[in-house]
């Protein structure tokens, strides 16, 4: 967020890129490879911890996986509606789609990318019986939430901005 920011400033990413879409590209590649290692020391550290005995049962296990599947259409569908540099802060490039997406999943949930995956993390960590995993799914959506703080202003009013823009030219 704060290299995007940064960006959005600055537009030395996009100078030194020689595009704000190579730019973009590179930021969200670095973005997914380090969701792959969250995700994997995440899993690790479920792993090497105990179960909690009240967690390890069928039930509990399967309302996992329905969190997950959830988290998962959500996840997907919003790259799905939002393309890779919708999901990767193309618009701290100036990358803006012709409006704010409205339709499936954020119809249905405001910021679907971030509460799926806050899902995928809940539902992988009812499925290990884990309580370091729901630990963690606590702090990922904490750090959800405050990353939401800065993010839906600055979205919401470059909306706005581009909005007016096309309301004064017609």
């Amino acid at each position: 967020m704060q290299v995007a920011r940064w960006e959005q400033r600055t537009r030395k990413l996009s100078r030194a890129f020689g595009s704000p879409y190579l730019a973009c590209y590179f930021l969200g590649s670095s973005i997914l490879l380090l969701n792959v290692l969250r995700s994997h020391c995440f899993t690790q550290a479920m792993v090497s911890q105990p179960k909690m005995e009240g967690l390890d049962n069928h039930t509990t296990y399967f309302l996992g996986l329905v969190l997950l599947g959830g988290g998962i259409v959500f996840v997907l569908s919003s790259f799905f509606a939002l393309g890779f540099t919708g999901t990767f802060l193309g618009d701290y490039f100036g990358i803006l789609k012709e409006a704010r997406v409205t339709t499936f999943p954020f119809n249905v949930l405001d910021n679907p990318m971030y509460w799926g995956s806050t899902a995928n993390y809940l539902g992988w960590a009812l499925m290990h019986a884990s309580p370091t995993g729901l630990l963690l799914t606590v702090l990922v959506g904490l750090v959800y939430v405050v990353a939401l703080l800065y993010e839906e202003p600055f979205t919401a009013e470059i909306y706005r901005q581009k909005a007016t823009r096309l309301h004064k030219r017609s």
